[in-house]
């Protein structure tokens, strides 16, 4: 595994997706299948598309910080910053699999809003 190329490549993917082309980024750094384990995201590929190009007509103005990227094995973790309409700001923990041709094949999120007050003054990166 070549885990600098896994961790451009999932940040790589991530970005185009959620910038609004995920049918460019699957078909660049997915491989034969794509397993979604989002409950607000269909199984598959076209599933994946659908939900992006959707996210990308009704929310444009949104943006994304990729703030950590790890990898390890056939795994790389994303943690972003994300800032949607209104200035909900949301953070988030995704997780790639890599199949051993270097495509993505799995992915795993976490996900949670950043609020408005903390009882601590430390962020949440």
């Amino acid at each position: 595994m070549n885990l600098e190329a896994n961790k451009k490549n999932a940040i790589a993917f991530y970005k185009l997706s959620y910038e609004g082309n995920p049918k460019k980024a699957i078909k660049k750094y997915v491989g034969g299948e794509y397993i979604q384990h989002n409950p607000l995201v269909g199984d598959g590929k076209n599933p994946f598309i659908n939900y992006f190009e959707r996210m990308q007509v009704e929310y444009p103005e949104k943006s994304i910080e990729f703030v950590r990227c790890i990898a390890e094995g056939n795994l790389v973790s994303l943690h972003t910053h994300q800032t949607w309409p209104e200035n909900d700001q949301y953070v988030t923990m995704d997780f790639f699999r890599f199949d051993d041709k270097g495509k993505i094949c799995e992915h795993w999120d976490a996900i949670q809003q950043i609020p408005k007050v903390s009882a601590n003054s430390n962020t949440m990166y």
